[in-house]
């Protein structure tokens, strides 16, 4: 605490000397002759005495108050951590520094002073290759800090797009590391860029043919895999898939992003399996895992993102590779039983939040909730509808046989499937209606009873 007047840094409790005092044992952890003490048996310091590392912790935790972040600007510790990236070998020493800075450029003129920096910037970047996970973490969560700052997003696109090294290290994480929280933020970090800068996630589609440097250990180049972007979104997914609701949704999005261009959608389905592996982990999450049939349909709420992602690239694919083998519908009934079951679920729910906005109807705040969530689940139902709409339309007799022998269509699920795919579907209904005619006439009677605009 600040020992007499004058000592405190702004408004704080804190300290302006101690400060001072751990900044000026940094410098001189990190000067040529200060590099002996603790030496493992390489020959380099690795660890970081206990006293230093709990006050230089301590300044961690402070420097989320904006007047120490900005007393440590203004003693220049940007510079002095750059020092410590290029000479410490302690891994925890470096994981606090970037820590530190990762507090500061939460606030917008430290944020704008440490990007225009370039030396800092690519410094920063080279600290992707790291291989020590906690580094890698606020590395990550720095620059995510920095990327959702509008004013200098910018520099970082661009650094990036201009550091090839980048792209290897991200896919190094994403195909190899099993810590699931330094991968949802390296999958958040992604998805920000691609969601940035369409030329920057080209770049990174393409990038898996032609070969760049990896990541240097302990300054030796070594020859990294030849990453492909979507195979090492797909090891992640699946690493954060059960123990991570957020990150699963974070890399479908990043996977919904890629179908926004044709190379994208093209670098799904020309994977060496030809997207089979892409399709099977999105199948097995539609039909095992979300919006289950002994969920409460409010689950399609809590869910609704990442469904909107998981069907948007399921349709993508579908629509591009019909004569793919996992596109066949004898193997796509259960799909079709989710995707009914999903607009099911939604029903239930827009009769909820209509009672729920009457209730509100004095709640200004309570019903633009509601209209956000409205639009939400319209863009699920949207693409849901035309995914639905896609795949009736292929359906012969003997699968839809199959189907109604499953329990994937029968009257309730064919109406619940028509009300939402009429009129803007009316052709594959139609095409559909006629399929069924043969497989179960009486239903497709019924059908028709209950939808006078398909009678012939």
């Amino acid at each position: 605490e600040a020992e007499e007047e004058g000592d405190a840094v702004g408004n704080t409790v804190y300290s302006k000397h101690w400060l001072f005092s751990i900044l000026t044992r940094l410098i001189e952890v990190i000067s040529p002759e200060k590099m002996e003490p603790t030496v493992s048996p390489e020959g380099i310091q690795t660890e970081l005495d206990e006293e230093m590392e709990n006050d230089i912790c301590k300044v961690w935790d402070m420097s989320m108050d904006e007047d120490v972040a900005l007393f440590l600007q203004e003693f220049n510790a940007p510079d002095i951590f750059m020092g410590v990236f290029a000479k410490s070998k302690c891994p925890r020493l470096t994981e606090i520094c970037v820590g530190i800075l990762g507090n500061m450029a939460c606030f917008q003129d430290i944020c704008m002073s440490i990007s225009k920096d370039d030396n800092l910037g690519q410094v920063l970047l080279q600290r992707l290759c790291d291989s020590d996970s906690p580094t890698l973490l606020e590395t990550s969560r720095l620059l995510l800090t920095c990327l959702s700052q509008p004013e200098v997003a910018n520099v970082w696109v661009e650094r990036i797009r201009e550091n090839p090294s980048v792209y290897d290290c991200v896919c190094f994480i994403m195909s190899s590391s099993t810590n699931v929280e330094l991968l949802v933020k390296v999958g958040e970090v992604v998805d920000k860029l691609f969601d940035l800068d369409e030329e920057l996630m080209l770049n990174w589609i393409k990038n898996g043919t032609c070969r760049s440097v990896g990541p240097s250990v302990d300054d030796s180049p070594e020859e990294l895999p030849d990453f492909k972007i979507v195979p090492c979104i797909l090891e992640a997914a699946k690493q954060v898939r059960s123990d991570n609701p957020e990150g699963l949704d974070v890399y479908m999005h990043i996977l919904q992003l890629l179908t926004t261009v044709d190379e994208g959608i093209q670098a799904i389905v020309q994977a060496p399996d030809g997207g089979k592996e892409t399709w099977s982990l999105l199948y097995d999450l539609v039909c095992h895992e979300l919006c289950q049939p002994d969920d409460p349909p409010i689950i399609v709420q809590e869910q609704k993102t990442v469904l909107a992602s998981i069907l948007s690239v399921l349709s993508a694919m579908f629509a591009s590779q019909t004569e793919q083998e996992y596109t066949k519908m004898r193997k796509n009934m259960p799909l079709i039983g989710s995707l009914i079951r999903i607009l099911q679920y939604m029903e239930g729910c827009g009769k909820r939040s209509v009672d729920n906005s009457k209730e509100s109807e004095q709640e200004e705040t309570g019903r633009a909730d509601i209209n956000k969530e409205d639009f939400h689940l319209k863009i699920l139902k949207d693409i849901c509808c035309e995914l639905l709409s896609n795949m009736l339309q292929e359906l012969t007799k003997e699968n839809t046989l199959e189907g109604l022998h499953q329990g994937h269509l029968n009257e309730q699920t064919c109406s619940c499937a028509f009300q939402n795919l009429l009129p803007l579907y009316f052709t594959s209904v139609e095409s559909f209606l006629e399929v069924l005619r043969e497989a179960d006439q009486t239903l497709a009677d019924n059908l028709e009873k209950r939808f006078p605009s398909l009678k012939v």
